[in-house]
């Protein structure tokens, strides 16, 4: 029993540990004299995505594999479908050039060199795990971790050019020391939520006879998403559309090159044929919406067609508990 109230509590404490750890690196990043737009494409991404990398990290101590895995993919593909749908139901959505034209296709590449790198054989022989085993070895993390520092090259790029038209209402400036204590008691909470998450996920998956991989996909994801879910909500209801739709594809990027090559290169993370099926519906997704961007007259997604997001969302989640 008490294990499943530490794996509620964990959520709790994973997500409020993000928060305070933004609050704190923002109010440091105002004294300094970074830009808003900086903090934004950094330190706020960063922090929202905390939650997946803590437990990723954990998930790879253990050796849960497929726990790390599935949380990464399912918070992708709730990214997608969940959390825009969502927001474009609250507000259409319109989608800026740089949007479309870069960071979706982005995205959709990074999925594509996941699922490459952990089905082809590139590096067999050179890692800890059997050639004949799927897997994403450390080789493979520092491929998925370069990529993720070319995307940080561009972000760099899209921070010159563009200066800060609006305020981020989560940059607070704060004395230095409300600031160090805000990281510190964040990266704590940070620490036990992921150590208690993991724990909870693996006994439950133990107890009730039903893999790692799906409690990934399902529970964890959509806990770890919550970040993202609460800002694209809070964004779409304040009419940001840019923050909804950006905090969501950023997240993506981030999950898939910073979190699963940390976590690949960390401990190689054995890679099942099945999960060639939610790599697959990564792509779905992200195909998803870049028909909704191409369709109509104008570059939006539109209330019915976030309604189909969250209909596609709740299809696979029926799939997933009759894949078991």
């Amino acid at each position: 029993m008490l294990t499943y109230i530490l794996f509620v509590v964990g959520f709790v404490i994973l997500i409020k540990g993000a928060d305070l750890l933004v609050e704190g690196a923002s109010s440091i990043g105002r004294r300094f004299k970074i830009t808003d737009i900086v903090i934004g494409l950094t330190i706020v991404s960063f922090g929202t995505s905390l939650p997946e990398l803590f437990v990723n990290l954990f998930a790879s101590f253990s050796g849960s594999s497929q726990l790390a895995l599935g949380n990464i993919f399912g918070s992708n593909i709730a990214n997608i479908l969940l959390i825009l749908g969502i927001a474009a139901i609250i507000c259409p959505l319109p989608i800026k050039r740089n949007t479309y034209f870069s960071e979706i296709p982005f995205s959709l590449v990074a999925t594509l060199l996941v699922g490459f790198l952990a089905n082809a054989t590139l590096f067999e022989g050179l890692g800890e795990v059997q050639p004949s085993v799927l897997y994403l070895s450390r080789f493979d993390g520092l491929i998925l971790l370069f990529f993720f520092c070319l995307f940080m090259g561009y972000i760099y790029i899209v921070a010159r050019q563009k200066r800060s038209t609006h305020e981020l209402e989560i940059v607070i400036e704060a004395p230095i020391k409300k600031s160090i204590l805000l990281i510190a008691v964040g990266m704590m909470g940070l620490y036990f939520g992921g150590v208690w998450v993991v724990d909870g996920a693996i006994q439950i998956a133990q107890e009730f006879g039903i893999s790692e991989s799906l409690i990934g996909l399902t529970i964890v994801a959509i806990g770890t998403s919550l970040p993202e879910l609460v800002t694209s909500i809070i964004a779409a209801l304040k009419k940001n559309t840019d923050i909804a739709v950006g905090n969501a594809i950023g997240s993506n990027i981030f999950n898939l090159l910073w979190i699963l090559g940390l976590s690949a290169f960390i401990k190689p993370l054995e890679f099942s044929v099945i999960n060639n099926l939610d790599v697959m519906m990564i792509i779905f997704a992200s195909t998803l919406l870049i028909i909704a961007v191409i369709i109509g007259k104008k570059p939006i997604i539109s209330r019915w067609e976030g309604g189909y997001f969250i209909l596609a969302y709740v299809l696979y989640m029926i799939f997933l508990i009759n894949r078991g």
